[in-house]
C-alpha cells in the first residue's frame, strides 16, 4: 500500500513538474538511440539501464534515470527514496526532493539505516546532481563516476 501511495503521487505529479519546474529542452532520444553510443559511454548505460527496466525517457526527466544509471540505485520504491537522500547528500535542493524525503520517510522508517547510507555517499561524491549530462552521454561512464567521486 506504501509504494502504491508514492508512485501514485508520482503520476500525479509528473505532468506539472515537468511543465512548470523543468525548464531544459527534452532530449528527444529513445532507449535505441542511447544503444549507438560507445559501449563503456553514460549514453549506452542509460540506454541498457532503460531497456533492462523496460522505461522510456520521460522528457525534461532525463537525468532522473542518469541518477539511477550513475549510482547505481535500483527502481523499487524504497530505492527510489534512498536514491533522493543521495542527491540530498549531493547538494540537490528541490522542492520535489524534499516532497520524496519527507514522505518517503514516513511510509518507510523501516528503510531509515538504507536512507542514511545513501545520504551519507552523496555527501562523499563531489556535486554532479547539476550536470548537463545530455552533454555527458559520450563520455566513458567509468570517468565520470571517478571524476566525481561516486560510489
Amino acid at each position: 500500500m506504501r509504494a502504491f501511495i508514492l508512485e501514485a503521487l508520482y503520476e500525479w505529479s509528473k505532468a506539472p513538474y515537468q511543465k512548470y519546474f523543468k525548464g531544459d529542452a527534452a532530449w528527444q532520444l529513445t532507449a535505441n538511440d542511447l544503444l549507438r553510443y560507445p559501449e563503456q559511454s553514460l549514453g549506452f548505460h542509460l540506454g541498457c539501464f532503460l531497456l533492462k527496466h523496460h522505461f522510456e525517457i520521460q522528457p525534461k526527466l532525463e537525468s532522473h534515470d542518469v541518477f539511477h544509471v550513475l549510482t547505481g540505485t535500483g527502481t523499487s520504491v524504497p530505492e527510489e527514496v534512498s536514491m533522493q537522500y543521495y542527491l540530498w547528500g549531493n547538494g540537490k535542493r528541490s522542492a520535489y526532493l524534499v516532497a520524496v524525503v519527507v514522505l518517503g520517510t514516513l511510509l518507510y522508517p523501516d528503510e531509515i539505516k538504507r536512507f542514511i547510507r545513501a545520504f551519507r555517499k552523496g555527501k562523499r561524491a563531489l556535486p554532479f546532481h547539476q550536470l548537463h549530462f545530455f552533454k555527458l552521454l559520450g563520455q566513458p561512464i567509468n570517468s565520470i563516476k571517478t571524476a566525481f567521486a561516486i560510489q
